[in-house]
C-alpha cells in the first residue's frame, strides 16, 4: 500500500466537545456536584494512562499524563529512589496551576545534564462549582516509581527514530517492542503519528493509550516530536501543544518563542537538531481556505537554525544530525508523494513535490552544511531509501519507511543511531522482518574530536 492509498483508506475521527456552562454561587449547584461525583463521577481512576516523557533536553524534562476528569495533577522526583529528597512540581507555570479534566502537562527543569532521577505521577480530584468553591474529592498515585536520565554532553549517545505511524497499531506495537529492546536514550518521533486529530479523545488515544502491548512506551524513554503535515491536521492537532507540548520558553531567544517545535539537543557526542517542514501544500491553496501559515513558519526557522548551530554545545559536537519529516533531496527525479486532493482543479494549486522540497532545502540545508552536518533523517514517503552524499551535496539523507507491514518498500522502520569504535553508526531495522537491512557509518565532523 504506498502513501496516497493508504492515506486514502484512513478516517479521521469526529466527536462533539461538551462545554460547561457557568454556574452561579448558590449552594444547589455545590450539592449537584457533590451528588454526581457520589455517583459515580469519583469512582473511576483519576489517572487513565502511564506517563509520557516529552522534549528530552538536557535540564528540563517534560512529564504528561492523561486523566478521566478534572484534576490538578503533579510530579514527585528525586535523584534518590528513595524519594528523601524529592519534589513537587505542579501541571502549569506560575500564577495559577493547570486544572485540567482531559491531559496532566508538568515540565520539570533546573535538572542536571546527564544525570538520572526517579520520579512518580499523582493527581488530586477536583470538584469546581466556582472560584470561592474548589473542593479536593479524592486524591491518587500512581504505584509506580519511574526513572529518566537528561541529555548532556555525558549522556549515552543512542537515538531511535520511528515515523509515519498513522495510528497504524499493529505496526506501532512491534516498532515500540524493538525500541524496548535497544534501549536508546531517546527517540524522535519523526512526524505523522496520527492521519488527522479533531478531538482531545483522539489525542489521547494517539499519545497516552495507544493499543499496544506498551502503552507505557515513553514512561522512561524519552521522546523527541518533529511534526509531519498531518500533525497539523484536524480542529485538536491545530493546538497540538495540548497534547505533545511546547519546548521549554528558555531553550530559544524571545524572538524565536512561536517556534516551540524546533528542537537543539546534545547527547553524548551527537548534536541533535529538529526541524518543522509543516504542511505540504502551499498555504494559498483554496482547499484549506487560508488556515495555514506554513511559508513563513519555514522562513523564520532559518535565524533559529543560524543561532542554534552557533550553540557551543552543539558547534562542538563530533557528530550532527538533523530531523524533520518531508525529505529535502530525493534521487528519483518523478518523485511527488503528496496526496493530490480531488478538489485541486487549479493546477498551479496542485502538489508539487520537487517545487516544495527545494523550499526547504534552500532555506536550511546551506546552513547546516557550513556546520558539517553528516545526516539528515526524514519521513513522509512511506518508503525506506538512502541518499549518499555526492559532489554537490555533502550531507547523507536517510527516509524512513512506512506502516505497511506486508509491504517489501514501505516496511515500519526503526532507525537507530550511536556512536561506537569512534563512528557514528546507523542501522536501519525492517520491523515487519525483525531484521538490520542497512548498516552506515560516518566519521566526526572536520576538527572535533570524540570522547572515547
Amino acid at each position: 500500500m504506498d502513501r496516497r492509498d493508504f492515506l486514502k483508506k484512513s478516517a479521521a475521527v469526529a466527536a462533539v466537545a461538551a462545554v460547561p456552562e457557568m454556574s452561579g454561587m448558590a449552594s444547589a449547584a455545590e450539592k449537584a456536584l457533590a451528588i454526581a461525583d457520589e455517583g459515580g463521577r469519583a469512582s473511576g481512576k483519576v489517572i487513565i494512562s502511564a506517563p509520557c516523557l516529552q522534549n528530552y533536553a538536557s535540564t528540563s524534562m517534560g512529564v504528561a499524563f492523561a486523566v478521566g476528569d478534572m484534576a490538578n495533577g503533579y510530579v514527585e522526583y528525586s535523584e534518590r529512589e528513595d524519594f528523601s529528597d524529592a519534589r513537587r512540581v505542579y501541571g502549569g507555570g506560575f500564577r495559577v496551576t493547570d486544572m485540567n479534566k482531559d491531559i496532566i502537562q508538568v515540565r520539570l527543569t533546573g535538572l542536571k545534564p546527564a544525570t538520572k532521577y526517579y520520579y512518580r505521577i499523582a493527581a488530586d480530584r477536583i470538584n469546581y462549582v466556582h472560584g470561592h468553591s474548589i473542593h479536593i474529592v479524592g486524591s491518587e498515585k500512581d504505584p509506580r516509581t519511574y526513572s529518566f536520565t537528561t541529555a548532556g554532553s555525558e549522556a549515552e549517545a543512542h537515538f531511535c527514530v520511528i515515523n509515519d505511524t498513522h495510528g497504524v497499531w499493529n505496526a506501532l506495537s512491534p516498532s515500540v517492542d524493538k525500541i524496548f529492546e535497544l534501549a536508546p536514550s531517546c527517540v524522535i518521533w519523526n512526524g505523522d503519528a496520527y492521519s488527522a486529530s479533531e478531538d482531545i479523545e483522539t489525542q489521547k488515544t494517539v499519545f497516552f493509550n495507544p493499543p499496544i502491548g506498551r502503552q507505557d512506551y515513553a514512561a522512561e524513554i524519552p521522546y523527541l516530536f518533529c511534526c509531519g503535515n498531518h500533525d497539523s491536521r484536524g480542529l485538536a492537532n491545530r493546538h497540538l501543544e495540548r497534547a505533545w507540548m511546547f519546548r521549554q520558553p528558555e531553550e530559544r531567544s524571545s524572538r524565536d518563542w512561536d517556534l516551540g517545535r524546533n528542537f537543539a539537543v546534545r547527547m553524548g557526542d551527537i548534536a541533535m537538531i529538529g526541524l518543522d517542514t509543516a504542511e505540504d501544500k502551499l498555504d494559498e491553496n483554496p482547499l484549506f481556505c487560508n488556515c495555514f501559515n506554513s511559508a513563513a513558519y519555514r522562513e523564520a526557522q532559518v535565524l533559529w537554525l543560524k543561532d542554534a548551530l552557533k550553540r557551543k554545545e552543539i558547534a562542538s559536537a563530533p557528530y550532527l544530525v538533523a530531523f524533520c519529516h518531508i525529505p529535502l533531496f530525493s534521487s528519483d527525479p518523478t518523485d511527488n508523494p503528496g496526496d493530490v486532493h480531488p478538489n485541486d482543479t487549479d493546477s498551479k494549486y496542485k502538489h508539487n513535490f520537487a517545487i516544495w522540497q527545494r523550499t526547504c532545502h534552500d532555506l536550511w540545508t546551506p546552513w547546516l552544511e557550513k556546520a558539517g552536518c553528516q545526516l539528515i533523517i526524514t519521513a513522509h514517503v512511506h518508503s525506506y531509501r538512502f541518499d549518499a552524499p555526492d559532489a554537490d551535496r555533502k550531507w547523507a539523507q536517510i527516509t524512513g519507511g512506512g506502516p505497511d507491514m506486508s509491504s517489501r518498500t514501505g516496511f515500519p522502520t526503526v532507525i537507530e543511531g550511536l556512536t561506537e569504535g569512534g563512528r557514528l553508526k546507523i542501522r536501519i531495522h525492517n520491523v515487519a522482518t525483525s531484521q538490520v537491512v542497512d548498516e552506515y557509518e560516518f566519521k566526526p565532523r572536520k576538527g572535533k574530536k570524540t570522547s572515547k
